[in-house]
């Protein structure tokens, strides 16, 4: 039709109607293929996180260890926002843009085919340049991702860490170390940034000579050999093709960049999922050595040891939180490494010495509540109430990880959860360590009726908390040095157990006389 454009049966009105046919069909396949990239890409973005945090929250503890909080922060975050709609549009974008760019030079050919003589050096040069950035950029992409990593770490230490910064005063320091970070982070999308202009100046150059090619080859060819209409058309085209190729290869190095923060991903996907010796990285040293013993049924049990000695490790290889390197921790008869980690953990209740509370409104807590007193008996549910009764404000609004309440409140609300969950094996790792005597006394008393048929194991903070126990474990430096009934440990000399009550009650005694 352009090359008949001067001929009388091709009138002004046939044009129109044929540029609008061609414009309203192109705008709905425009629509449809918005409409399935943003499905699509949905679609798989919900595949990634959903595979992501399921690794996530199934790796050894032994990853949190040698993982920085910040690199985490920046997969979850900044990856994931990279990969719900830069990628699936800029793949669209890449390929639309590199079917432009060829059906330009198509028409060039078809009207001048001398200038496939220039075209395909070209061609061949722009893949080059693109090849030697990509390169480079790809480098600093994951540079960026890294310092982005620290940023975010650092901002989440902060942030944990306020009341102590503000403190001693060192807000500014950790400004300036800030500010620091972030000039580093900087730097690598600066330098990928730059080298994204130098890419596009020299692929402007090498368009511009097939453009100047092209016009070159139709002033030398006979006049008459093609229409005006020709002409116009493949100038038309040649000037569109410094655009579409400039385009195509900055779309084509986009989405290898954007397709790292994927690979970053998919990287860690696929961590190993979560061996009586215990280490927390294969790497490392073994923490608990040749410790072999028995807890009976019902009976207290007492975990005592000066810092660092073991005791929150002994618990936490119970619940698998570190794997055993040897040895087997048998539970009725049962080896608990042949469970599932949701099977062997929801048969235990463990309070923590530092506990996390989930936000809940009023209406979660009062159903949970509720639901607790269809199998528990009267005398329980009032004695939760009595123990909780003080907690009704804290109750009401709990923020993420309920830090509108003391670290106090928090371990009363978790035994109060324990006495309504009567789980058979209870493990209480210092839990009243933040809690006065008196309370702790109530306590006590409450834990020694509530759970009189329950296996109750104590890591103790306070030496009075295990004096009651059936039997008291002793641990040092990871090895058990004794196991008794507290009262014999006492009579006997040389006694580890023994020791730490004598200099509980010589540092109590002291305090007292000041």
């Amino acid at each position: 039709m352009a090359a008949n454009v001067e001929n009388p049966n091709v009138t002004t009105l046939r044009l129109i109607v044929v540029y609008l046919v061609i414009g309203f069909t192109s705008t709905l396949i425009l629509y449809f293929r918005s409409l399935s990239i943003v499905a699509l890409g949905t679609q798989s973005s919900k595949s990634l996180f959903s595979q992501l945090l399921n690794s996530l929250f199934r790796v050894p503890m032994s990853f949190y260890d040698s993982t920085p909080l910040g690199r985490i922060l920046s997969w979850v975050s900044a990856d994931l926002s990279i990969v719900d709609p830069d990628v699936p549009f800029s793949f669209v974008y890449s390929f639309s843009s590199t079917i432009n760019t060829y059906a330009n030079l198509a028409v060039l050919a078809v009207v001048t085919w001398q200038v496939l003589f220039i075209s395909i050096p070209m061609i061949y040069l722009a893949i080059l340049l693109q090849r030697y950035y990509f390169s480079a950029a790809k480098e600093l992409m994951r540079i960026n991702g890294t310092t982005k990593s620290s940023v975010a770490n650092h901002l989440a230490e902060s942030i944990a860490g306020l009341m102590t910064i503000r403190a001693f005063g060192e807000q500014e320091r950790f400004f300036v170390k800030n500010l620091d970070l972030i000039d580093i982070n900087a730097s690598p999308f600066f330098h990928c940034f730059a080298a994204n202009e130098w890419l596009i100046e020299r692929l402007g150059v090498l368009s511009a000579v097939v453009l100047s090619s092209s016009a070159l080859c139709m002033v030398l060819l006979p006049p008459g050999t093609f229409s005006s209409g020709f002409v116009g058309m493949a100038l038309s085209y040649g000037l569109s093709l410094n655009m579409s190729l400039v385009f195509s290869i900055q779309n084509q190095c986009t989405l290898a960049n954007l397709i790292i923060s994927v690979e970053r991903l998919n990287q860690y996907m696929h961590i190993p999922s979560e061996a009586p010796e215990i280490r927390y990285r294969p790497d490392a040293p073994i923490i608990l050595r040749g410790i072999t013993c028995t807890f009976k049924g019902g009976h207290k049990i007492g975990i005592v040891g000066r810092t660092g000695s073991g005791k929150s490790t002994l618990i936490g290889s119970l619940f698998r939180l570190v794997e055993p390197a040897g040895g087997k921790i048998v539970i009725d008869e049962i080896d608990i490494s042949t469970l599932g980690l949701h099977d062997l953990r929801s048969r235990f209740l463990e309070n923590a010495n530092l506990e996390r509370l989930f936000r809940r409104k009023k209406r979660a807590w009062t159903r949970w509540a509720d639901q607790s007193q269809n199998f528990c008996p009267t005398s329980r549910s009032w004695r939760v109430r009595m123990m909780t009764s003080f907690l009704y404000p804290f109750l009401i609004s709990v923020v993420q990880d309920g830090s509108n309440s003391s670290m106090g409140q928090r371990q009363l609300f978790c035994l109060g959860h324990a006495l309504l969950r009567r789980s058979k094996i209870l493990v209480l790792d210092e839990v009243t360590a933040s809690i006065d005597n008196a309370t702790n006394l109530i306590l006590q008393r409450n834990i020694r009726i509530e759970f009189a048929d329950c296996t109750v194991i104590t890591v103790a903070h306070r030496i009075p908390t295990v004096m009651d126990s059936t039997m008291v474990l002793a641990i040092n430096d990871g090895k058990l040095v004794e196991y008794d009934e507290p009262l014999k440990l006492m009579k006997r000399e040389n006694s580890l157990f023994g020791q730490l009550v004598k200099e509980y009650w010589s540092y109590y005694q002291s305090a007292e006389s000041h």
